[in-house]
């Protein structure tokens, strides 16, 4: 039995539709190709330890992830943020019959809490965490071990993770996750998820109902 559903946000409960690339082009115009190809394949990722990466410098990092969390806001506040066809009556469903929802992302908190308040997701989910609360990003098992000890989970097998990329499956089963699915709403292809070791590729979250049932 299934009794926690560790969902990511961007790509899995929401429609990106390029705005995380958007707000890298706007905190850094001159980015170069190379660049913008490791923002594509770390999608999921940390954004600050993306910008690290990029940028080799904590100052110039830390200038840009604030850019980069300014104009994905500013993004939110303009309308651009709608959830994934069917994602909010799946995570009603989930919690009618039990089963406990944490919402996990690769953004600040605030804007993970300016995209749920957008949504008017801000009761949907029993717990919700970012990296900086809970100690590491994706590809990490942070975030799903936070949820579990912030929900009071005795086992992590009663847990599912869900997500667009593979740095969420990669997370999920580190995390021991019995179910870790990926969804094809995002940034990753059937074949990365999985090759990345997906239990299940969906095609998209309304989809994870039957798996559970299964």
């Amino acid at each position: 039995m299934i009794a926690l559903a560790v969902l990511d946000m961007a790509g899995t409960t929401v429609l990106d539709d390029g705005l995380v690339e958007r707000a890298f082009h706007a905190a850094l115009p001159d980015a170069t190709p190379a660049m913008v190809d490791h923002v594509r394949a770390t999608m999921g990722q940390s954004k600050i330890t993306v910008f690290r990466d990029l940028l080799h410098d904590e100052t110039l990092a830390q200038r840009a992830n604030t850019a980069f969390e300014e104009a994905y806001a500013g993004l939110v506040d303009d309308g651009h943020c709608t959830p994934v066809p069917g994602a909010e009556q799946v995570i009603t469903d989930l919690r009618s019959r039990g089963v406990k929802v944490a919402f996990t992302t690769g953004f600040a908190r605030t804007t993970q809490e300016r995209i749920l308040a957008a949504l008017g997701w801000t009761d949907l989910a029993d717990f919700t965490t970012t990296p900086a609360q809970a100690g590491r990003g994706r590809p990490y098992p942070d975030m799903v071990l936070a949820a579990v000890l912030g929900l009071g989970l005795t086992d992590v097998r009663e847990v599912a993770v869900v997500g667009d990329t593979p740095s969420d499956v990669l997370s999920g089963l580190r995390a021991g996750a019995r179910v870790v699915a990926g969804v094809l709403t995002g940034a990753g292809t059937r074949a990365e998820l999985a090759g990345a070791g997906a239990t299940h590729v969906l095609d998209s979250i309304r989809d994870l109902p039957a798996v559970l049932e299964g």
